[in-house]
């Protein structure tokens, strides 16, 4: 393959992920329209805003379904990283 070759085929995978990217911000997004949501239900019927036993749930339930190539424990640490961004959400 020529450095050429190599060009147009790493533009053609980087515009996919570019596209991915954007898909995903958009859902990102959506669940944090949801996790707000969830957030005044919680605050106007007096309950906490840390439900440790729902987000370890999720954060298993989404590894379980998780077919690689990412390892269980990448797929672990990202949801960990986004249960922590909409607890914080609900705490605003």
């Amino acid at each position: 393959m020529t450095a050429t070759d190599a060009a147009v085929v790493l533009k053609d995978y980087r515009d996919r992920i570019d596209s991915l990217d954007g898909e995903i911000l958009l859902l990102l997004n959506k669940r944090a329209a949801i996790a707000t949501e969830i957030g005044k239900a919680k605050a106007s019927a007096g309950l906490p805003v840390v439900e440790l036993t729902r987000e370890h749930a999720v954060i298993e339930g989404v590894a379980a379904r998780n077919a690689g190539p990412l390892e269980h424990g990448a797929v672990e640490r990202i949801y960990a990283a986004i249960m922590l961004e909409m607890r914080r959400l609900q705490q605003t």
